[in-house]
């Protein structure tokens, strides 16, 4: 049994190292984005408030790359993030009255690019 433990660590650290999301200079990657057990009319708000304090949320207009899915959690999460990554440096968090979640998973998706951050 011992004999076998040096061979999982190995493989264990090769595993990790392959999923976890690391940024090229070997910092993790995050984003803020909308909790989906957020009702509707909470997101709104929420984004509404996001996308004037700092969010740039020109990119979940009409005709633009991040418009669909045409959802509110969707678009949401895009006015989130980039609050969260314009604001973060000055203060700004990503708790949007408990509405929003911080994920390594990247949300970007077809032309939409989400900014990421880099702890």
């Amino acid at each position: 049994m011992l004999s076998s433990m040096p061979k999982l660590l190995i493989t264990l650290i090769i595993f990790s190292s392959i999923l976890s999301p690391l940024a090229v200079n070997g910092q993790f990657e995050d984003w803020c984005i909308a909790d989906v057990q957020t009702p509707d009319d909470v997101l709104l708000g929420a984004m509404d408030w996001a996308c004037k304090n700092g969010a740039d949320c020109s990119n979940i207009q009409l005709n633009q790359p991040c418009f669909f899915p045409n959802t509110t959690a969707d678009h949401a999460s895009f006015a989130f993030n980039s609050y969260y990554q314009n604001m973060k440096t000055k203060g700004g968090d990503c708790y949007f009255s408990a509405a929003a979640i911080i994920t390594s998973l990247d949300p970007s998706h077809d032309s939409c690019k989400f900014d990421a951050s880099h702890e």
